[in-house]
Parts: structure tokens; sequence; C-alpha cells
């Protein structure tokens, strides 16, 4: 279903809120990563160019106590959103009430506003995150339009998405949304073939869905990661201490007999004696020997992997082929990721904090058709889920 996205809008002399994902690393109110405040910038741009008034909205981290709200302020990102943009933003340490009334009402057409990280609504019960339905009709008052910009929190229902949404006649994706919704939803929906999903990660229960969603539509599913280690088991072969989810080997037996030779598995691993980057390690085919544990893909693997992707036209990869955090044991995932950017002529899609790291790391981002700006959500949606932050935008 087509979304209205911010261009279908008459945004001139408006207050349009935008809810965007500022939810960026910082230590010391300095910002360790700003690609989502980035990511962000051509929505904002269109706003404010087009004559409208923008007033962004966004989470930050989880607010549990006073001494959080005092290191998860958004006025760092403010700040340094006024250098991207090269003008004056306005930052309100408010949430609610006059101080964030009247700095709305003195903007002219063509400022940006920021208000106060919407999570400090949390700490006197979850006021944001259950979408309390007062807060979301409060938000929805203070301006004429809303663009929901923010993919990142797209699988939760808040206040500051949901129900600012609810109490709008129209609202509208923002040009981030629009593409994450059009490279994620081709993907799932329409891929081209061959059609390649690369899963990682620790553990089978979190990509279930996402496998069983995507047996009857991709031509392969390579599995890399801890989760590589449940097949095994279920497949009969020794593990030693690698990650097991004990609970999930029946199931693993199942996605094995269903998806057939689509299933593409590591072949050998790096093992090690511990959980540790120094830890003597060694590479092994097949069976894992007592008192060692898989930390990483190896070599013959990485050269399976490669095979399976000769010639694939969509690629979806979410999640590490290892401990990608020790650098002993993230070999296998930067090589996957040099792979996928050397691909020609294939739409190439990365969804994960890891994956999206290694990407970064071997200066892939031009070369990835598209990295999502959402974990949880780019999961949810490659399960085939509705995701309420983009069901509340008003259909085209």
């Amino acid at each position: 279903m087509a979304k209205l996205i911010v261009s279908d809008l008459d945004v001139k002399g408006k207050k349009v809120l935008i809810r965007v994902d500022f939810n960026v690393p910082i230590k010391d109110g300095v910002i360790g990563n700003d690609n989502r405040v980035v990511a962000a910038l051509p929505t904002i741009k269109y706003v404010i160019e087009h004559g409208g008034k923008a007033i962004l909205l966004s989470h930050l981290g989880r607010i549990k106590t006073e001494e959080d709200k005092a290191k998860l302020s958004l006025r760092p990102v403010a700040e340094h959103l006024s250098e991207l943009l090269g003008k004056p933003v306005t930052f309100v340490p408010a949430t609610r009430g006059k101080e964030l009334e009247d700095a709305i009402g003195n903007m002219n057409d063509g400022d940006v506003l920021v208000m106060e990280n919407t999570r400090f609504e949390d700490l006197d019960g979850k006021k944001e995150s259950g979408n309390n339905p007062e807060l979301g009709k409060y938000w929805a008052s203070l301006g004429d339009l809303f663009v929901n910009d923010a993919f990142g929190t797209a699988h939760r229902s808040h206040a500051s998405n949901v129900g600012i949404a609810s109490n709008m006649k129209q609202t509208a994706a923002g040009f981030l949304m629009e593409k994450e919704i059009k490279f994620l939803g081709d993907a799932v929906e329409n891929p081209q073939h061959p059609f390649v999903a690369i899963l990682g990660g620790a553990k089978v229960s979190d990509k279930i869905g996402v496998i069983k969603n995507l047996i009857p539509k991709a031509d392969k599913i390579i599995v890399g990661g801890g989760m590589t280690y449940t097949f095994y088991e279920a497949k009969g072969l020794s593990i030693g201490n690698s990650l097991v989810e004990a609970d999930k080997v029946d199931l693993a037996k199942e996605i094995i007999a269903e998806a057939g030779d689509k299933l593409v598995l590591p072949i050998d691993n790096v093992v090690a004696t511990e959980f540790n980057n120094d830890a003597p390690h060694k590479t092994v085919e097949g069976d894992i020997p007592d008192g060692y544990m898989a930390l990483d893909i190896g070599e013959k693997s990485v050269e399976l992997f490669k095979e399976t992707l000769k010639g694939a036209k969509t690629v979806v990869w979410n999640g590490p082929m290892g401990v990608f955090e020790m650098s002993n044991f993230a070999k296998g995932t930067l090589e996957v990721g040099t792979a996928l950017g050397d691909l020609k002529d294939a739409t190439t899609i990365i969804g994960g904090g890891d994956s999206t790291a290694a990407a970064v790391e071997l200066g892939l981002a031009d070369k990835i058709t598209h990295i999502s700006t959402g974990g949880g959500a780019s999961l949810e949606y490659l399960e085939g889920k509705e995701l309420p932050g983009i069901a509340a935008i008003t259909n085209k």
C-alpha cells in the first residue's frame, strides 16, 4: 500500500511535527556516530526549504532515573544538527508546557526546533513508550501536519509516532522512511532473483520469523554466527562448547527439512578454547572438538558463501558471521561484507548494528544500495509483520 510522502504535503506556513530517529551514541556530550542525524537531513531540508516550520521529536536511550535525564538530553544533537544545516536550531529543554508552546509560537517559516528527549516522559510512568493517549493528543496539538521519518521506532507503538498520527488528519512518511519501505518492502514482496538472504547473529530465536518468511521467497538463505550451532546440533554434528539454544533444536530440524538445499551453513569454523580475543584458536571442518567453541566462520565457508552470492540480484544481510567485536574473529563478517560490496547490478540491503558497523568499517557505504537505520524494525519487516509506525501513516 503506497503511503503519503512529505513531498505530497503543502508545508508552506505550516507547523510540521517530524518524528526523527536521533537515538545516537552520546558520551560526555559528544556524539559517537551521527549517521541517523545525517539520514534525517533530506526530510528536514525539504520542509524548511518549502516554507514549513520543522518541529523535531526524538527519543534517546532509555530513561529510568533522574541521572539518565542528565546524560541523555538531546541538546548536543540539536547543536550538531545546527552545524550540519548551517543555520540556527532552537533547542527547548521540555517535552510539554509553556516554554515549548511559546517557542513554537515564535517560529518563522523555515525555522527548526528540537524538543527534549521524548522518553523524559517515561520517568513518570511509560507515557511515551506506552503510547499514552493524552500525551499523543497533546503533541499532535502543537502542529498542523505530522511526518514520520523514524523507521528505527516503526515497530513500536509510541506516543510520538502512532499517538500523534492517530490525532492528525494527515500523516506522511519522510524520505528516509520512504526509502526503508521501498527497499525492504521490495526485498520481501517483489525481489529480483536470484534472491539471497544472509542471516547471522547469536540466536536462532531472533531470526525464526525471518527465516520462515523468506524460505518460500529466497533462492538461498546463508546462515552464520552463533545461531549456526543450533543447526549443527539439529544435523547431529558435534558442537563442543559452542553456543546452542537447546529448546530450538527441533525447530532447526523443521527449518532444515522445509528449506532443503536453500539453506547454506558454514562448512568450517574458527574455534577457540574460551570466549576471548587472545585465546588460542584454529580452523576445523565439520565437528567441533570438545573443549572448543566456534567464534567465526572459516575460509572455506567464506568461499562457499561468496560462491552462493555470485550472480545474486537481491541480497539482504542481517547479523554478523562471528564475534565481530573481537578482531581475531571478525574476518568472516568482513569478508562477507566485502563480497557484498563487490556484487554487480544487485540490490544490496544491510540491517542490524554489527552488519552495518562492518559495512562502515570496510568503507562500503557507497557500494551498498541501502543500509537500514532500524535493527529491530528491519527484522520485523523481513518477517512480514505490519509495523504500527508505518500502518499509522496515511495511505495515498
